[in-house]
């Protein structure tokens, strides 16, 4: 398999999508609220397509509830990257560390050991976003627990996609994949969040869900169209590339930290995008 140029471009529009439900995440008021909101709308967008498409194969379904466990692992850590640190630079910090994880890992794992240019090319993405995330590394460290949740996630990440990864391939349909997981991932996270909310805290949080969903409705179709197409790609590409190269969300992150945020971006962060430019050509070439 090899990065064509149709999928390339299919990842890179995922990559946007991305990136724009993740500042919605991080623009909102309660980070686990929202992040339990989005995906219990994404659930709701998913049901139909799973009763319409059916089910995916039965071999995939250990893939599907290792990746739903992994995943609750990855939306706590994400409210508190988000909870604790700007989005420029929490979301390069966690994006950019695990498409390398994956390549170090893939070749043991699914048989797929990257070429010199491809690991050129997940080499430059992962320096370019860690210049985009750290422009500013000294104020970076001084946020440690900000810190520390973006790296655990970064590990999360690479384990949700690997399992993602073998499991769509084994369902022999991603869509149907993808589309089952948003479905019971969507009801996971929230009934913990719910769970972990008593009294009047839980009216707050029907309130706040009333006031919200229609963003969190755009924000779940972002998600599912965004992994869908990742999970898709990686039937049709090695899946260390695809991870790469559906990090240059952090691109389109930086710029909407700064559009809509108001967060800095500066020389680093520009020269960073360079690198990562590089990389998803070195990454095409590959």
């Amino acid at each position: 398999m090899s990065l064509s140029g149709p999928v390339l471009l299919a990842v890179l529009c995922g990559a946007a999508l991305h990136a724009g439900w993740n500042a919605l995440v991080k623009s909102s008021g309660d980070k686990a609220a929202d992040t339990a909101l989005l995906n219990f709308c994404a659930a709701l967008l998913a049901l139909p397509l799973v009763l319409a498409w059916g089910l995916p194969k039965p071999e995939s379904w250990p893939y599907i509830l290792a990746s739903l466990v992994v995943h609750i692992g990855y939306y706590i850590a994400l409210a508190g990257a988000y909870e604790h640190g700007e989005l420029g630079m929490t979301y390069p910090i966690m994006r950019g560390a695990a498409p390398l994880l994956v390549a170090l890992a893939s070749g043991h794992f699914i048989g797929e050991a990257p070429s010199a240019a491809a690991w050129l090319g997940i080499v430059g993405i992962t320096g370019g976003v860690a210049l985009v995330g750290l422009a500013h590394p000294g104020e970076a460290l001084h946020h440690g627990k900000a810190l520390a949740y973006a790296l655990a996630n970064a590990a999360i990440i690479a384990a949700y996609t690997l399992i993602d990864g073998l499991g769509a391939r084994i369902s022999g349909d991603a869509l149907r994949y993808v589309m089952l997981l948003f479905v019971l991932d969507g009801l996971t996270y929230p009934v913990g969040v719910w769970w972990s909310r008593r009294g009047p805290r839980r009216q707050q949080l029907l309130a706040y869900a009333r006031g919200r969903w229609p963003k969190a409705a755009l924000g779940g179709a972002a998600s599912i169209g965004s992994y869908a197409i990742a999970l898709w790609a990686m039937t049709q590409a090695p899946v260390a590339s695809v991870a790469a190269l559906r990090e240059t969300s952090v691109l389109f992150a930086a710029l909407l930290g700064c559009w809509l945020l108001k967060e800095r971006f500066g020389l680093q962060r520009a020269i960073g995008t360079l690198v990562v430019v590089v990389g998803v050509m070195a990454l095409r070439l590959g």
